[in-house]
């Protein structure tokens, strides 16, 4: 497939977006909170179902934040979480990250949260979040890293997961490892002042690990992931079956634990 076209690994079947309204500005964007101000024009990118965007708008405000996704159907159900916020110096349209439809120096914070891995061209994408970004503003990135995830009890179905995953993502056109690769993007993007750092998920408690285990369970069989390995050739649906019931398995453990690391990157200029 050509650089910059690619399949969004996960799609938005009710276990994804159960994972993505989980996410908020503290739990996924503590790494920019320090950089907000007041009064200040955000462009957030692949807004998703905008649990993220609410809580920068109410950061900024009265600030305005634009919230941007690639197709209309998950920015309704990001407008209808301001909506029910009361959160209103907010704009939702479709755009496609590669070629943002805004002028030079828009916005002073542009962020992008679990998105570059998922898109064709990243360093592309940097180029135009730069582009997009005023003198003096910030690009914020933060982005998963699926070989480094780590989980206990030693669960051989889940290292296949680990797998399987990594395969699709990449059959798909994006990098399954991206947070490890985020301040090498940033500077092929032409950046020079980066602060690189790393954060984490860890799912331990027995809610947390019921919540994160049944959801992947979900995603593995009933997801546009599930669909895209089985017409991949990646696994059978026989196998994606046994994974999932591996997933819920070890969300039964009593002593479980999973880490989900982030690689994060705050660039200037």
């Amino acid at each position: 497939m050509p650089k910059e076209t690619a399949v969004y690994t996960h799609g938005h079947h009710e276990s994804v977006l159960r994972s993505h309204r989980w996410r908020t500005a503290a739990n996924s964007a503590g790494y920019l909170l320090g950089e907000l101000r007041p009064g200040m024009a955000v462009l957030d990118i692949g807004c998703g179902p905008g649990t993220i965007t609410a809580d920068l708008a109410a950061l900024v405000a009265p600030g305005r934040v634009t919230a941007v996704d690639t197709g209309p159907g998950i920015l309704e159900q990001a407008a209808a979480v301001a909506a029910e916020r009361g959160v209103e110096n907010v704009a939702f349209t479709v755009a496609d990250v590669h070629a943002l439809d805004f002028p030079d120096d828009s916005f002073d914070i542009v962020h992008a949260h679990q998105v570059l891995q998922h898109v064709g061209d990243p360093v592309q994408a940097l180029r135009e979040m730069r582009r997009v970004c005023r003198p003096g503003g910030v690009v914020a990135a933060r982005d998963s890293d699926y070989a480094a995830m780590a989980w206990y009890p030693k669960t051989p179905g889940l290292s296949e997961w680990q797998e399987v995953y990594r395969r699709v993502a990449r059959a798909n056109g994006g990098e399954p490892d991206a947070g490890r690769m985020l301040l090498s993007w940033a500077r092929q993007a032409g950046f020079t002042d980066i602060t690189p750092t790393a954060a984490a998920w860890c799912f331990a408690t027995p809610e947390t690990r019921a919540w994160w285990s049944g959801l992947w369970a979900d995603r593995t069989t009933a997801s546009v992931y599930a669909e895209l390995a089985v017409r991949g050739g990646h696994a059978s649906a026989g196998q994606l079956t046994a994974i999932a019931a591996t997933w819920r398995g070890w969300g039964e453990e009593g002593d479980g634990w999973f880490m989900v690391p982030h690689g994060e990157v705050l660039c200037r200029g």
